[in-house]
Order: C-alpha cells, then structure tokens, then sequence
C-alpha cells in the first residue's frame, strides 16, 4: 500500500515549525468516577506525538471519547482524564483545548490536546464544511487511529481529504504493514482463527477467508454452526441451524481449493453455564441433548496446534472456549501456546483475543497485536478501510 508516512517526513525534516495535527484513538475505558482504567491506546499513542515533538512540530492532538452528542458537550464526554494520563507518560504538560474548530494556538514544541472531536456538528456525517475548517488549522495531518480506521469521518476522512498533506503516523502505518504481511502477502501456509459466538456476526469474513487461506480454523459459537453442518451432535450448545447451509458452503469452498476447515473430533462440555460447572471430555459423536460445549476437547487441541506449528502466517480473531472459565481454558491455552511457539509471523486482533494473550502472558510471542476491534474484523472481510483509500489517494497526488 503506497501511503506517506509521518516518520518519512520527519526524517527528511520536513516538520520543523509545521502545524502537526495528530487523530489518536485515546477512547479509553472510564470507571464511574471518570478515572482511566486501562491506558493501553494511550500509551500507544505516545511515540507519534513524541515524533512530532522532536522533530520541532507544533502538535495538536485529538481523538473520540464516549459516544457523545453531537454539538452537545458534557463533562463525562471530556478527554480530561486522558489530558492528565498524556501529561504524564510526555513528562510535560498538556492543555486541553475545547471550542478547537475556529482556531488554535500552539507554538513549535508545544502540544495541546483538542477537546472530544465528536462532539463537533458533522464529524460522524463527515461535513465537508467541518472538514474543510479542521484541514485549515495544520499544515500537516497525521492519522494514527487504527481503531477508527473503518469510518469515514470528519477527523479520519474529511480532514485528510483537504489538509496541504496527509499521511499516517507509526502506529497506523504498523498495521498496514502487518495487515499487508499477514494477508496481501502471506507466507504460506497461512492459517486463520475464527471464533466467536455467531456465524452471521463473521460470515462475511469466513467466505472472504476461504478464498484465501490454507486452513481456517473456526471455534466458539461458530465451531457448534459448523458442526452441525457437518452431521454432529451439539445438544443445547449456542448455534444458528439456518446457517448450516453458509457454513457447509464455506467447507466446501475450501475443500475445493484443497483446503480445510478442521471440525472438533473431541470437545468438553457441561451440563450448565457456570465457571465451577463440571467439565467432561467427550467424542463429537457423543455429545448429549443436555450438553453445552464450551471448548475443543485436548485431541482437537493438540491436532490444530501441530497444525499452526506448521504454519508460515498465522492471523488469530477470537479464543476457540470459555477461556474466562479456568475448566473450559485448555483450547485456548493450547492455540495461544502454539502460535508463541511457531515460527509462523502472526497478527492477532479483537477485544476477545487480546484478553487471552494477556491471560496466557504470550505478548512478546504474537508478531503483531492490532489495537483495533471493527477495523481489525473489516481488513479480514477484504473491505478496503476508509482511512487508507483516503491517505493512498493523496500520496497518489
């Protein structure tokens, strides 16, 4: 994917004295007393500003929070919080500026961060007028919101549309890298993980994986919609029987191609949804009417791990089980230990995931961890994002 790039331009000194305007993604979890709870996409976030910093920018900053409404700001909508944690981890200070659109004031080495952008009239709708005005206030626009990259809005589309230039800054540019490593160019065999608890939230994406990859390894709800599919018993496990016929298709496609779609020969189930519910290994061919599988039993396990030992690039979206249920964990645990030990380059996305590899402790083992959920499901369905069709058509001129 041809874009510029922020470091580029830093390099080549292009950024002293320039208006830097930065589209972070600090929309960061608050308890009800307005504290940050988790500052993962902050700290994230730090490297382009400190980019911009040295390189003797003047640096705006800004980024969502919430769902605010639009043109009606409240103090719960304020990026405060996030003001004060970016104070810290900069090692300076930060003020947050609100009423932005009209105007900024902000010297070479300064940084201000620019209040709650959604809370502008037409951002979501991305207007032109919005856009046109946000684009006068830089000289440079930078976007390095992965998580917003599938919208098209006013900070993430409209500005870049307008701004004198528009390119993505490290973070941004680190997931096009591993998008482009792990999909547009993969080495082969390539094997992807698909779990969830619906086929329909991610059928879109298995029939755009199975023209692509060498195994596609579901699990989850969508392992049980599979099974069945496939003839097996599930008892009162979690499925779509009327999508039986898009998951036999999706078989299919892949047998076709040579390729497959491992189903469960083993699982373990319980007779309730509980963490202290007692967990018993069983055939596929054995599951009960009064059964819920809850994960791939340990022959499933150790087949689909020798499998992705063997793999050249993993891409890893959902845990195949309970894994929040230590009894119903093994699945997961056996995936994630798999991948950290193959050679394979891997790239793992999705709330659900990140919290596995952060339970197995298996953070410096994944090739690349993208921060951003939808995103991160968008690139897998083979949809081209926003964000990167606008920064390609500039850098195109």
């Amino acid at each position: 994917m041809n874009i510029l790039r922020f470091s580029d331009l830093c390099a080549q000194d292009r950024v002293r004295g320039q208006r830097v305007f930065i589209r972070a993604d600090l929309n960061v979890p608050l308890d009800a007393q307005g504290a940050i709870t988790e500052d993962t996409r902050i700290r994230a976030s730090v490297p382009c500003i400190r980019m911009a910093l040295d390189a003797g920018a003047a640096v705006m900053v800004t980024s969502h929070l919430g769902r605010p409404t639009e043109g009606e700001f409240k103090p719960e909508d304020s990026l405060a919080p996030v003001a004060r944690r970016l104070a810290e981890l900069l090692g300076r200070e930060v003020p947050l500026v609100a009423g932005w659109v009209d105007g900024v004031q902000v010297a070479p080495g300064q940084v201000v961060l620019l209040e709650n952008c959604r809370v502008n009239k037409g951002e979501k709708k991305n207007s032109e007028a919005l856009a046109r005005k946000m684009a006068q206030l830089c000289d440079i626009f930078v976007n390095d919101a992965f998580g917003t990259a599938h919208r098209a809005e006013g900070t993430t589309y409209g500005i870049a549309q307008f701004a004198p230039i528009a390119c993505a800054g490290p973070l941004l540019a680190a997931e096009i890298d591993a998008i482009g490593k792990a999909l547009a160019h993969p080495r082969r065999p390539l094997a992807a993980i698909v779990a969830g608890s619906k086929v329909s939230t991610k059928l879109t994406i298995l029939q755009s994986l199975a023209r692509n990859v060498d195994q596609l390894i579901v699990g989850g709800g969508i392992a049980n919609t599979f099974m069945l599919a496939a003839g097996l018993p599930i008892g009162k496990s979690l499925a779509e029987a009327d999508l039986v016929g898009e998951a036999r298709a999706v078989i299919e496609a892949m047998k076709a191609r040579g390729a497959e779609v491992p189903i469960p020969t083993d699982v373990v189930v319980a007779k309730t949804f509980a963490a202290d519910a007692p967990a018993t290994v069983k055939r596929a061919t054995d599951v009960q009417d009064d059964d819920l599988i809850l994960d791939i039993g340990p022959e499933t396990a150790a087949r689909l791990a020798a499998q992705l030992k063997g793999a050249g690039t993993i891409v890893w979206n959902g845990p195949v089980g309970v894994f929040e249920f230590e009894a119903f964990a093994q699945g997961t645990r056996a995936i994630a230990q798999a991948i950290a030990a193959s050679s394979a380059f891997s790239i793992a996305g999705g709330g659900d995931t990140l919290a596995a590899i952060a339970k197995f402790g298996i953070e410096k083992d994944v090739g690349y961890i993208s921060t951003g959920g939808g995103a991160f499901l968008e690139v897998l369905e083979g949809k081209t994002l926003p964000a990167f069709e606008i920064l390609e058509k500039r850098a195109a001129g």
